[in-house]
């Protein structure tokens, strides 16, 4: 572990030198980088620089124990000796965890759609739950949320695509993708049972407009079509909207929320690309997980992760067991206990693995 720590300090000087230089200033794409990479590696060092401070600490009150005369003294390096070994196996875990291997599109933005499953009207108006959740807590991040297209049902949202922006975006929100179950007596039943509804979730990481996902004329079609739905004077009077075939993977993308074509066809191009680096992320995930027994993260949308349980005030992540009775804050937007919880398993078995 120590050769890695003594890398990465090596590595961070480096790069606290190169930016000490003028004409870095000149080459943006280079400045960009080094400043991502420098800020990305300064926790562990920051943290290894406490490590061996402890040690230090830890030896001197040793020192002191074994050579020093005044029993005033020893009792004192004794006493903080104690607590510094107590602290240390944490400190050490912590550095442990910072070294495992940086997932890298965590400081991505994502692309996040959520669509309304099973239950009708129920779903559609826990989609809006569910997204009213999310826009809460992206406020408690200062994050950034752009609506790209949302769809409405006649008591709710049938789908809606949102652009996340901000720090770390991706690192906090992969673990939410999945299937989100929601059991509660619908405003439209009148006998008062409880029904079960189903919505989905997926979060993408938002692909680069270069570099990310190449695609060649030829790999896409491009269909273009009159918008259906109201839509005020020309939404729906001329051939506005867009669908987007990627032929090799079949994902398909349709756009018809911009009065213009060619604003809903660059959208559209930006969700699809999200989709396909979304696709590939899956599957370099499944046989990750399918190595590392038990790591959650973009896995099988299909999946249920949640349920929302709202007779008993219950939250259940069913991946790792993890339950809360705390709905009302948690449709609040306040999540980040559950997300912590799941960071932590992932972080475990990743741990694990590096140890083996």
């Amino acid at each position: 572990m120590f050769n890695k720590l003594d890398a990465v300090v090596r590595r961070y000087e480096i790069l606290t030198e190169r930016l000490g230089d003028p004409t870095l200033y000149d080459r943006a794409q280079e400045l960009r980088e080094t400043n991502t990479e420098r800020s990305n590696i300064e926790p562990i060092v920051f943290k290894y620089r406490e490590y061996k401070k402890m040690i230090a600490d830890i030896e001197g009150n040793k020192d002191i124990i074994h050579n020093e005369k005044d029993e005033e003294m020893r009792e004192m390096a004794k006493e903080e000796l104690s607590d510094l070994e107590k602290q240390l196996p944490t400190i050490e875990h912590d550095l442990k965890i910072l070294l495992i291997p940086k997932d890298p599109n965590d400081d991505r933005n994502v692309m996040l759609e959520i669509r309304a499953g099973a239950g009708g009207d129920e779903a559609s108006i826990f989609v809006g739950d569910i997204w009213r959740m999310y826009r809460n807590y992206f406020g408690t991040k200062g994050w950034r949320a752009d609506i790209v297209s949302s769809s409405e049902g006649e008591r709710g949202i049938k789908e809606i695509i949102v652009n996340v922006s901000g720090d770390k975006v991706y690192s906090r929100m992969k673990y939410e993708s999945g299937a989100h179950r929601v059991q509660r007596v619908p405003d439209t039943e009148a006998q008062g049972r409880v029904h079960t509804s189903t919505i989905t979730v997926a979060v993408m990481p938002e692909a680069d407009e270069v570099g990310d996902v190449e695609l060649s004329p030829g790999e896409v079609r491009i269909d273009v079509y009159r918008a259906g739905g109201s839509g005020g004077q020309s939404v729906n009077t001329s051939d506005s909207a867009v669908r987007l075939t990627h032929l090799p993977t079949g994902i398909v993308v349709a756009m018809q929320d911009e009065r213009s074509q060619l604003k809903n066809k660059d959208k559209a191009f930006k969700v699809l690309k999200s989709r396909i680096l979304d696709q590939r992320i899956q599957e370099a995930h499944n046989k990750e997980a399918s190595m590392r027994k038990g790591l959650v993260g973009s896995g099988d949308r299909s999946e249920r992760i949640r349920t929302y349980n709202y007779p008993q005030g219950r939250i259940t992540d069913h991946r790792i067991n993890f339950t809360l009775y705390n709905l009302d804050s948690f449709m609040n937007g306040d999540i980040d206990e559950v997300l912590d919880a799941l960071t932590a398993h992932n972080q475990a078995i990743l741990l694990k693995g590096e140890e083996e």
